[in-house]
């Protein structure tokens, strides 16, 4: 900023710094003059430095924190770790293809994927595999902890994995299922046992692992401990927790979709992911037990419905139940021939409640629903593993005999019960004759007193009477015979 002086014309100078007026002159004419320097005290310039180093400090500080506290991603030392405890099905499929996608999103060195299945679907177990030979990352399968198994479909996924581990205390191999449903004709079954020794033959070819076990594990149904798989080169280590096999499989080679990957998981970071709200429902739902439960469910609710319209609340779970039923019934294997045999039980029980046929028609729903239930799915091959319990089967099956037999019965019964309330609520009623009837007069019923016309003969006052008709406010009675 540039002060200036004020200066009149007459050519007097003013002193620096300040203004000189002159009395009777108006015109004045700016000049430039030196700036002032402002001058501040020591100790406030002192005051100003030491805030400023605090700031600094303090921002110093806090960057290290983040730095320290913040998990270094960028380098791929993530390891995700997931569980799969239950039946393969399409559910499982669906979780699988998409953590292995997350994965690799997250830059993870590898996806581990802790087991123990009974077996499940082949044609999801299919699907798996498909994604674990074609995935970008590399994939641990660890079948864990002690007493787990990976059996049946679990063969396969254990075989297709980039690196198999198993824990202490647990085993591997085929566990053929009797299977419970429609029965297979021996060509049908050659030619599945075939295609599936195959498909494992394959597997074990891309993984460079036993190839001879792996057929006799699909066809002579051939189980082993995880000490036994790992001398017969069907794994790669055993290890007794997951930071143990981290630091085994460290530095290991293996071949994923983009070339040869060596693992650096020894100070790896380890992520637990859990299965969303939804993945944990679909998977319930792809139970076979809980969708013929759901399907027996809404049976019973829509019955409950039609034979008390207005409940609402029946109708309502009803309607939920089949729902659920039918997407569970999409995921499945389904033998249409079992949902007609249990179809027909209902419509069984229903004849039964309005046609008495002594027991026999209880007896053959009956029948007709455990035939049903023991046939609702059917299993494509002889490694899945698709089957309704047979403890759930027996509830059913008396649940549901007793509920046709005694709730609806009960119910029909008590539609078919004599009135008590309205005109025909009066007829067989006993009532006394306040006056003579002759053949006319007053007859006190339910402490309500009626004009009544007695049908025949004539009645005395206090005599007892018993209504035979109702024609609108009047009564015929008869007179009862002392």
């Amino acid at each position: 900023m540039i002060h200036t002086l004020e200066r009149c014309r007459s050519g007097l100078t003013g002193t620096p710094g300040k203004r000189v007026y002159l009395k009777g002159y108006r015109e004045f004419e700016s000049l430039p003059f030196r700036k002032f320097e402002l001058r501040l005290p020591i100790h406030i310039i002192h005051l100003q430095v030491r805030s400023v180093r605090f700031l600094l400090n303090t921002l110093r500080l806090f960057l290290l924190f983040l730095a320290f506290s913040t998990p270094n991603y960028s380098q791929g030392t993530i390891v995700q770790v997931i569980t799969i405890d239950a039946a393969i099905s399409p559910p499982t499929a669906d979780y699988l293809h998409a953590e292995i996608q997350r994965a690799t999103e997250a830059g993870a060195e590898c996806l581990i994927v802790q087991l123990n299945t009974p077996g499940g679907l082949l044609k999801s177990t299919r699907a798996i595999v498909t994604d674990f030979l074609t995935a970008p990352i590399p994939i641990v399968i660890y079948v864990a902890p002690s007493g787990s198994q990976a059996a049946s479909a679990g063969v396969f996924i254990t075989l297709a994995a980039h690196v198999a581990v198993m824990a202490p205390g647990t085993n591997i191999g085929a566990a053929h299922p009797v299977t419970i449903g429609e029965q297979q004709d021996s060509v049908m079954m050659t030619k599945a046992t075939n295609d599936a020794a195959a498909f494992i033959r394959t597997i074990s070819e891309k993984r460079h692992r036993n190839i001879t076990w792996a057929e006799d594990a699909v066809r002579k149904s051939i189980s082993i401990t995880e000490t036994e798989a790992l001398q017969q080169r069907v794994i790669d280590t055993i290890a007794v927790s997951i930071s143990d096999l981290l630091s085994k499989i460290d530095g290991r080679e293996v071949q994923i979709s983009s070339g040869p990957h060596i693992l650096r998981t020894k100070d790896a970071t380890v992520v637990y992911r859990e299965k969303t709200f939804q993945e944990k429902l679909l998977d319930i739902l792809s139970d076979p037990n809980i969708a013929y439960i759901f399907m027996m469910l809404g049976i019973y609710g829509l019955l409950f419905e039609l034979y008390n319209p207005g409940s609402i609340l029946p109708g309502i779970i009803g309607v939920i139940s089949l729902i659920l039923a039918f997407y569970s019934l999409h995921t499945l294997p389904v033998n249409y021939a079992g949902v007609a045999l249990i179809i027909f039980s209902i419509i069984l029980f229903v004849i039964e409640i309005k046609v008495p046929s002594h027991g026999l028609l209880t007896g053959g729903g009956i029948l007709s629903l455990i035939l049903g239930s023991v046939m609702l799915f059917q299993s494509e091959s002889t490694l899945d593993v698709v089957t309704v319990s047979w403890q759930v089967i027996l509830i059913v099956v008396l649940l549901t005999a007793a509920f046709f037999v005694f709730a609806i019965g009960m119910g029909i019964k008590a539609q078919r019960l004599k009135p008590t309330t309205g005109s025909q609520g009066m007829i067989g009623e006993i009532g006394i004759a306040m006056t003579d009837l002759q053949p006319a007069g007053q007859v006190r019923i339910h402490g309500e007193i009626w004009q009544a016309i007695l049908s025949d003969g004539i009645a005395k006052k206090g005599s007892k009477v018993t209504v035979e008709q109702v024609e609108g406010l009047i009564l015929k009675v008869q007179l009862i015979e002392s």
